[in-house]
């Protein structure tokens, strides 16, 4: 195997590589499509890992709008980065770090940074061989230690940023082994008007591909229904595959059946023929079937969570609507997410949060929509409704619970009202000195100590409980004393932070809110113990008793 002394990295890191790349246009569900892979080839034994690769210049996804790119999903080590890490994790169930996301932003901090630094000891710095050497070196770290890593490459093929990436990849697969490396391509098979299934945009996308020295081993066409046997062979024909190398992804109720669905075609079972790893697999009754088990169960039936959020897209959310699913699949309900508006509560949006079973508060920034989120969590604590609060959601019920139970007239957040006369919550003091906008958050894991007795200790199994965090502001240490006496318990601290809130049972059936965010933990087979305490409140157990395994969260 060639060795490339520009670069530090061990060429033999990591055995077995997927790249999955995708055309016609992006939101295919090509992440998925890898993801439901490397379920599948996880549940045969195999230890797989995931790279996302994102050929936008930003460093990473921190200071992203989530109208733009959906939510910012955090990892244990604080990395922020782009929501299919998130989908990596919840179907691999392993924790990344912010090494398993390469951006466009990363690779070149790096490269040029140590051009500064004169390691390149004069020589012309270079896309090829200094940034692609970078990506390969990235790659070849994040896999290390695994048998399989899967590697997603955003965006589409033709985009002028992810040229450098394509060409990453040539040079890749003129490294390694023939055996050790498969390319897959997921391309968009549109109907036409007479519901012919067409195969063009697929051909004119492998063309695009081939033109930059990359064949597809697997092609995955991305339809509402199966392929025809009829498109299959003519997409076979055309792009210079197999037959049995193409495979549909049609259209299903529910992410989580996306690997049966492509197990159903067989291409699991191809992929590990083709790394030539099939020998080493576990004999089909000895694999896992959890994941089938729980996402195939009949349910008893179905509950009404309201999620006040001012984002009007799911995309922003995404990891409360999953973590709402696990618990859903613990539970055995079928979980149904209604969207409310927090800026327009004063119209229908009331009345929709009015008709749901509980009521959830995600995290956020800024102050839109902040007065229709506080408005939510005083109906939920006056009404005995169901509440849980995530990071702003646990901000603002602090801030309501000083306005309309201690009467602190004005109290808020010093994020969102510098001139409140009661700054209930307050900047960290580490943060009074940035400027730097992305990446300086508390970020990542963190620990909390949880008080025995509580509705959190019930919930978590234990006394302590790690989570991930994102957020610069804290409840002010001031008027803790002053809230905790009027009954707002604080059930989870980590040192004088507070980061667990609650409300005793019997002032309220189910009042929890986290600092931290409980969503970026949860797992299909692992759900998240703040959201299964709200559903078990919902259908009428009593998440105050609950005996909870201890759970390592």
């Amino acid at each position: 195997m060639p060795t490339e002394p520009e670069t530090d990295y061990d060429p033999d890191l990591g055995r077995k590589f997927i790249f999955v790349t995708g055309g016609v246009m992006s939101g295919l569900g090509k992440g998925i499509t890898a993801a439901s892979t490397g379920r599948l080839l996880k549940n045969a034994g195999f230890d797989v890992t995931a790279v996302k690769i994102d050929p936008y210049l930003n460093v990473d996804a921190g200071t992203m709008n989530p109208f733009q790119h959906g939510e910012v999903y955090v990892l244990k080590d604080g990395g922020e980065v782009d929501l299919d890490l998130g989908n990596y994790e919840r179907f691999l169930d392993v924790d990344m770090t912010f090494d398993h996301n390469i951006t466009t932003g990363k690779t070149y901090k790096s490269v040029i940074e140590k051009e500064r630094a004169g390691e390149y000891l004069g020589k012309t710095v270079q896309i090829i061989p200094h940034i692609t050497d970078d990506i390969k070196r990235r790659v070849r770290e994040a896999a290390e230690g695994n048998d399989v890593c899967i590697i997603e490459v955003g965006g589409t093929v033709g985009d002028i940023e992810g040229m450098p990436y394509l060409e990453a990849l040539r040079q890749f697969a003129h490294e390694e082994d023939e055996d050790d490396i498969l390319f897959t391509h997921v391309t968009l098979v549109p109907y036409s008007k007479n519901g012919e299934q067409k195969t063009k945009p697929t051909q004119h996308s492998v063309k695009e591909l081939r033109s930059i020295g990359l064949q597809p081993d697997v092609l995955v066409g991305r339809c509402s229904d199966k392929l025809d046997i009829d498109t299959r062979e003519k997409i076979a024909l055309f792009c210079d595959v197999p037959t049995e190398a193409v495979f549909s992804n049609p259209d299903v109720d529910d992410i989580y059946h996306v690997p049966l669905m492509v197990e159903e075609e067989g291409l699991d079972e191809y992929v590990m023929e083709r790394l030539d790893i099939a020998d080493e697999a576990l004999p089909e009754d000895e694999r896992e079937n959890r994941w089938r088990d729980l996402v195939t169960q009949q349910t008893d039936g179905e509950v009404e969570i309201a999620l006040v959020g001012k984002y009007d897209l799911e995309d922003a959310y995404m990891s409360v609507h999953e973590a709402l699913k696990h618990a859903g699949l613990e539970k055995n309900v079928d979980v149904n997410v209604r969207w409310v508006n927090s800026e327009k509560m004063g119209d229908h949006h009331a009345d929709r949060m009015r008709d749901a079973d509980a009521i959830v508060v995600p995290g956020g920034f800024g102050t839109r929509g902040t007065q229709g989120k506080i408005e939510a969590i005083r109906y939920a604590r006056e009404n005995d409704v169901p509440y849980l609060g995530l990071c702003l959601g646990f901000q603002l019920a602090v801030i309501e619970y000083a306005r309309n139970v201690l009467d602190l007239e004005g109290a808020h957040s010093t994020e969102l009202d510098e001139e409140t006369p009661h700054p209930v919550i307050d900047i960290l003091p580490e943060q009074y000195e940035i400027e730097d906008m992305g990446g300086t958050m508390r970020l990542g894991a963190n620990e909390t100590d949880i008080e025995p007795g509580t509705l959190a200790a019930a919930l978590y199994g234990g006394d302590s409980c790690t989570e991930r965090h994102r957020h610069r502001y804290e409840v002010n240490p001031e008027y803790i004393d002053d809230l905790e006496a009027a009954g707002l318990k604080f059930s989870g601290r980590s040192g004088n932070r507070m980061e667990i809130l609650e409300l005793a049972p019997e002032d309220h059936p189910y009042f929890i809110g986290t600092q931290f965010h409980p969503e970026f933990r949860s797992r299909p087979t692992r759900a998240s113990p703040p959201f299964v305490g709200l559903l078990e409140a919902v259908v009428g157990d009593d998440p105050h008793t609950a005996e909870t395994e201890e759970v390592s969260h």
